[in-house]
């Protein structure tokens, strides 16, 4: 009990709110970084898993490798990504955490993009082409809708992780609340720390509902139903 008030003492003391390591500036670095990774991960993810769960091409492979990404832990993708940065010459701080980040962005949502197309009723997708829609057509207009409940549920999958593996750039000298942490722990500060680890739950919790209330905003009554955001396709490890 005597850490719990250490730690909201932490949090309520106005020094924490003030400066340039102060609380406000730190979750702004936190979301800052998630929000580019996310939005990087988003625009390569979402469009090649749409086209795989429309044509059906490559999907076995795609979806093996995305797999396959998904079971490395986050601390092995940014460690993989420092290597890479540095020949590059990028350095540490955000390079390799934006690297890494967008890398674990790409699986949850692509391997969702893939199986929502793929669930949509077959015979809404005919009926479609029946009444003479283009290929093109057929995917914005008839299984992206039906889709989208499955395609947010990979891009909320992907924000928690990206928000949580976001802590651990300050490894690298990255900004953000895992600096609470890093730097908490390297004091032995533990109020500090336990607050910086809150603050991190708190972002994900809040991108988690935010993204569970967008979900059941967007789905549409008659054309599909809640239960179809959190029901994984066979062997997928959703």
């Amino acid at each position: 009990m005597e850490l719990l008030a250490e730690v909201a003492a932490w949090l309520t003391d106005p020094a924490q709110w003030q400066g340039a390591g102060s609380i406000p500036v730190r979750v702004a670095e936190h979301l800052a970084l998630s929000g580019v990774s996310l939005a990087i991960g988003l625009a390569v993810a979402l469009p090649l898993g749409l086209v795989i769960g429309h044509t059906g091409r490559w999907a076995d492979a795609v979806v093996a490798v995305t797999n396959i990404g998904r079971a490395v832990p986050s601390v092995g993708v940014l460690g993989m990504a420092l290597p890479v940065t540095l020949a590059l010459g990028w350095g540490l701080g955000v390079p390799p955490t934006l690297l890494a980040l967008i890398v674990l962005a790409i699986p949850p949502i692509v391997v969702n993009a893939y199986v929502g197309i793929r669930e949509v009723d077959p015979d809404a997708v005919e009926a479609a082409r029946g009444l003479g829609m283009s290929e093109g057509q057929v995917l914005r207009r008839v299984e992206i809708p039906l889709a989208s409940p499955v395609i947010l549920a990979g891009v909320r999958t992907a924000s928690v992780q990206v928000i949580a593996t976001a802590t651990l750039g300050a490894i690298l000298s990255t900004g953000g609340l895992g600096r609470f942490i890093i730097d908490g722990f390297a004091q032995q500060d533990y109020p500090e720390m336990l607050g910086g680890a809150l603050l991190v739950m708190v972002l994900a919790l809040t991108s988690e509902g935010l993204f569970a209330l967008a979900q059941r905003v967007v789905v549409s009554p008659g054309l599909a139903s809640p239960e179809r955001a959190s029901v994984p396709a066979p062997g997928l490890g959703l």
